[in-house]
């Protein structure tokens, strides 16, 4: 006869290779926490419910409480025989509290113990990933504010286009993370939802009531259709998601850092503690954390579609396919949870070589749209004013000198428009200054733009 907990219509004992393939508890052991919470709501329930008497609730939940402290203290034992966390922990309740342990499952299934378990964990975890996105956006608006006069080159298809502001390119990534905190919060609001009570797929014939359980455990609602309760994964899905994104927006930021810290641009240095070096080249400092970042983007967004692949074609309700749900899911929330707080400190210590990027915006041609908008204003047509200006950058580049390098007879020869405050009107300040329109580079729209990111992280 076989010695599972379900054993009872069994002969036979599990085959240990299969155990061992079907087995999920050495990876969804992370939701222990989770699992004596939900089963301490639903045991406090099925009494209050009189489906279970009082006393039998009491040992029960006092059980769960001494199995935790177990776990937490790391004197624990889990059996891959038992396959899961749900099952190892029933096992050693049963074992030290006796027959009331065995009544525990009461009017319950694995199939919504499972989802219980995962809205939980999801709920907390998406809460630890916002405070992590905060404490990022935090460090990119100290980076700004510390630089906010620092000037580099704009850069559009990789060319320089035009000059900005370093502070204004670094709040670009904190509009990004702004996002992303908001995706996370529908992931939170579609994980706030209730699946215990759903059974096996089809309810129960016992008089529980699942708005207790809800109330115990601070769901914001209860699912409507016990069918979508044990099956439903978006809110996994829609997590992939988010995380997918946010690691698209934290692989860009690592590609710029990577070609700033280059020599070719030398923009940045990182702090050598967030570095490492070459074992044959004694002069390298090499970005690796940034690297890793980028290349982990990939990891996640495989485990989207991975999830996605799986649940496209499942009938309903539950099928074991869905427990290929966890390792993907849990993979990815470490993997974002590091990159996050990783590169908050990258970006705190981030050293900024202005000189160089002033240099870059001084040697370049960053500034050709200001010079079409000069002549705009003195009531040229554009088209005519971005030719003049697309000629001058031609004869500028044959003689391998800049447009700040041109005396005022050379301009007038273009256009008899132009006049001696050309050069100011050219200038990066200028350039910058100029571009004040909401969202703009200029300073006062950065300022505004920091002073709008503080409030909206203090209202977090």
């Amino acid at each position: 006869m076989s010695e599972k907990l379900w054993g009872g219509r069994f002969e036979k004992s599990t085959d240990e290779m299969i155990n061992d393939f079907q087995a999920s508890i050495n990876f969804d052991k992370r939701m222990y926490r989770e699992d004596i919470e939900g089963s301490t709501a639903h045991a406090k329930m099925l009494a209050a419910q009189g489906i279970i008497s009082d006393d039998d609730a009491k040992k029960i939940c006092a059980g769960l409480q001494k199995i935790l402290e177990q776990i937490d203290a790391g004197e624990f034992k889990f059996s891959v025989a038992l396959e899961d966390i749900h099952m190892n922990v029933e096992k050693a309740l049963t074992d030290m509290i006796g027959e009331a342990g065995g009544r525990l499952h009461t009017a319950r299934s694995r199939n919504d113990q499972v989802a219980l378990d995962t809205h939980l964990y999801m709920r907390r975890q998406v809460r630890e990933i916002q405070k992590l996105i905060i404490a990022l956006q935090t460090e990119l608006i100290n980076a700004a504010e510390k630089n906010r006069d620092v000037i580099l080159p704009g850069y559009t298809h990789l060319q320089r286009a035009q000059p900005i502001l370093f502070a204004h390119h670094l709040l670009a990534y904190f509009a990004m993370l702004q996002r992303d905190y908001s995706r996370f919060s529908g992931v939170y609001e579609r994980a706030d939802m209730m699946p215990l009570g759903a059974g096996a797929l089809a309810g129960t014939t016992f008089p529980i009531n699942r708005e207790f359980v809800a109330h115990e455990l601070n769901f914001g609602a209860v699912y409507a259709n016990s069918l979508d309760a044990v099956s439903d994964r978006d809110y996994l899905m829609e997590f992939l998601s988010a995380a997918s994104i946010l690691m698209v927006h934290l692989s860009r930021l690592s590609e710029e850092i990577i070609m700033w810290c280059s020599r070719e641009f030398s923009f940045v240095e990182l702090d050598d503690a967030h570095c490492t070096g070459s074992s044959m080249m004694p002069q390298k400092k090499n970005p690796d954390v940034p690297e890793l970042v980028r290349g982990k983007s990939g990891r996640v967004i495989g485990h989207l579609m991975a999830l996605l692949t799986t649940v496209k074609a499942l009938p309903l309700a539950y099928n074991k396919d869905l427990q290929e749900d966890k390792e993907g899911v849990f993979d990815a929330l470490d993997t974002v949870k590091f990159s996050l707080a990783v590169f908050a400190q990258i970006v705190a210590g981030m050293k900024v070589r202005r000189d160089n990027m002033r240099r870059a915006v001084e040697e370049d041609f960053s500034n050709a749209t200001d010079l079409a908008d000069y002549l705009v204003k003195k009531n040229l047509p554009f088209r005519q004013a971005h030719a003049v200006s697309g000629k001058l950058v031609h004869h500028c580049i044959e003689r391998g000198i800049y447009l700040k390098d041109l005396s005022l007879d050379e301009y007038k020869s273009f256009s008899p428009l132009f006049e001696a405050d050309i050069f100011d009107a050219i200038t990066p300040e200028t350039c910058v200054a100029a571009r004040n329109s909401l969202g703009g580079t200029s300073p006062q729209q950065v300022d505004a733009q920091i002073k709008a990111a503080r409030l909206w992280i203090s209202e977090r």
